[in-house]
């Protein structure tokens, strides 16, 4: 088994001769194929969101009617408020996939092949993103859909205006959910670089996502929560994710966390959300790539 020495690993972090764009593709492609061979993942990614909008919105909805009247108005029903945290949850449990992916690879050995490889460090971290913003977008989708759906049954069938900012929202949407997704991608995969340990990488993702989940606005308002919930979600990337994309469902500033008045209706909430956002993305990713540089394949098992 070799080592990369220091000259290795800074070869390693240059292009591979093929280019960075090539460099990507090749990576992207490698974990596409991968995820399709594996049915159950695929299934199960696709069918979890549709469980949690459908159980949330039976559980929830009637409880929360009322502070969603008072929050934002009375034309504001559980399912076009719970659409947007679904899309942030689904985003979330595809970027934690990323990390045990990861440990897969070593513990296959793929992992080492990869990295003794001439290939782009930075290019092997954003193929692999890009292949859970694949999944991403295509669960965005369905849970856009099937909100639709409930919103159709819920109202008879006078769903009215269901995406508030049009088509232009709805990819505006689905941006949102990707730019989310990569700063837990990144945080997933520097799990999976630390322990090098599948059970590691499943505990410290799930520790961290579902807790951060219920103290957001991801299900209930934020000024029907307790004080302390208030603060915690003033400083949790879930709020500003879930916000982002629920302003872009309502065409509503949404954002209740900080007050934004420099900008003009639902742009209070996109700018200071998507800005939280691109800087958890840089500085995670960036962390990511360096624990990809300094590895070596003499420390893979």
């Amino acid at each position: 088994m070799s080592t990369i020495s220091g000259s290795d690993s800074s070869a390693g972090a240059q292009s591979s001769g093929n280019g960075f764009v090539v460099d990507v593709w090749i990576n992207l492609k490698r974990w596409i194929v991968k995820t399709t061979r594996n049915p159950f993942v695929v299934v199960s990614s696709l069918v979890q969101p549709i469980i949690f909008l459908v159980l949330f919105t039976e559980v929830f909805g009637g409880v929360v009617g009322g502070a969603l009247s008072e929050a934002l108005g009375p034309g504001v029903t559980y399912v076009t408020y719970l659409t947007p945290a679904i899309i942030i949850q689904s985003a979330l449990v595809a970027a934690a996939g990323s990390g045990i992916g990861l440990v897969d690879d070593m513990e296959s050995g793929m992992f080492e092949k990869v990295l003794v490889s001439p290939i782009n460090r930075v290019a092997m971290f954003l193929g692999k993103a890009l292949s859970e913003v694949v999944r991403i977008v295509v669960q965005t989708l369905i849970i856009l859909a099937l909100g639709y759906v409930l919103v159709w049954l819920d109202t008879g069938g006078n769903v009215g205006t269901y995406i508030e900012t049009g088509i232009v929202g709805a990819i505006g949407i689905i941006g949102v959910a990707i730019v989310f997704a990569i700063w837990f991608t990144a945080f997933s995969n520097i799990v999976a670089l630390a322990t090098r340990d599948q059970e590691s990488t499943i505990i410290g993702a799930n520790l961290l996502q579902f807790p951060l989940l219920f103290v957001s606005s991801a299900f209930i308002p934020i000024r029907n929560l307790p004080e302390w919930v208030q603060v915690v979600a003033t400083y949790n990337p879930i709020t500003y994710g879930v916000d982002a994309v629920r302003a872009l469902m309502l065409g509503q500033d949404v954002l209740s966390v900080i007050e934004i008045t420099t900008f003009s209706g639902i742009w209070n909430t996109l700018v200071p959300a998507l800005t939280v956002l691109i800087a958890l993305d840089f500085l995670l990713g960036g962390i990511a790539v360096y624990y990809l540089n300094r590895a070596s394949s003499s420390g893979v098992r």
